[in-house]
């Protein structure tokens, strides 16, 4: 099969159509961003290999499918995280129930809506909001949320595969509803032995729990050994 590629100033990019794997991963050091490859499809069995490979999609609507592996790489490891002073102390009130998995879809919705600084609405559109709900229900795709007085006021969400979480999004409609829940989501992933999450690229929030940038080939590493491990998926158990 003949492939396609798109030209861009660093150099060709794979176009993907119903069959094209994704390519080699030193393809994408042809762009300083980590573009891949363009096109493709959303369905569970491209994202799933999409993330068992250390890519990610990421675009806006309108656009054409993006797929993306960065270098450096923000992660953060579970059994390293840190919970500033202030964040134990706003847990240690319980402002919010912590549920998990009990909206996953709402959590989608609320983390599409809320606006963020230095962006023009949002990457998680409609069709990745379905294609990230049909991961749910097949057991990867999970959950966690804040909530006061029955209203969903915060959340994030993400993929886990084996021993690896793949961090995607968060919001918060009430001040550290996003942040708890966040800390919540690390916890359960520690006793899961979960050994890294990948935060894909830098936030001061996400290096405030102690994230920080590896090297692309040292995170392919890691996340070869860790998506082999336990591969079967089973939904968080409800708190």
């Amino acid at each position: 099969m003949q492939e396609s590629y798109y030209p861009l100033p660093g150099g060709p990019v794979l176009i993907l159509d119903q069959h094209t794997p994704f390519p080699a991963l030193d393809h994408a050091l042809k762009d300083p961003n980590g573009l891949i490859a363009i096109g493709g499809d959303l369905t569970a069995e491209r994202l799933l290999a999409a993330y068992q490979h250390g890519i990610f999609p990421w675009f806006s609507p309108g656009e054409p499918i993006l797929w993306w592996s960065p270098d450096p790489r923000m992660v953060l490891f579970p059994a390293q995280v840190n919970i500033s002073r202030s964040l134990r102390k706003v847990i240690q009130q319980q402002l919010f129930e912590i549920r998990i998995n009990t909206a996953f879809e709402h959590v989608i919705e609320g983390c599409a809506n809320t606006a963020r600084p230095g962006q023009d609405g949002t990457w998680i559109s409609d069709q990745m909001a379905q294609a990230y709900s049909e991961l749910h229900r097949q057991g990867f795709a999970h959950s966690v949320e804040a909530w006061q007085d029955d209203i969903l006021v915060g959340g994030c969400y993400g993929v886990k595969i084996g021993r690896m979480f793949y961090g995607e999004s968060m919001f918060h409609h009430v001040s550290n509803a996003s942040k708890v829940a966040f800390a919540h989501m690390v916890q359960w992933l520690n006793t899961q032995q979960v050994g890294m999450i990948d935060c894909q690229m830098h936030t001061p929030l996400l290096a405030g729990f102690g994230a920080y940038e590896i090297a692309r080939d040292r995170f392919i590493d890691i996340l070869d050994d860790l998506v082999n491990q336990d591969i079967t998926n089973h939904n968080m158990a409800q708190e």
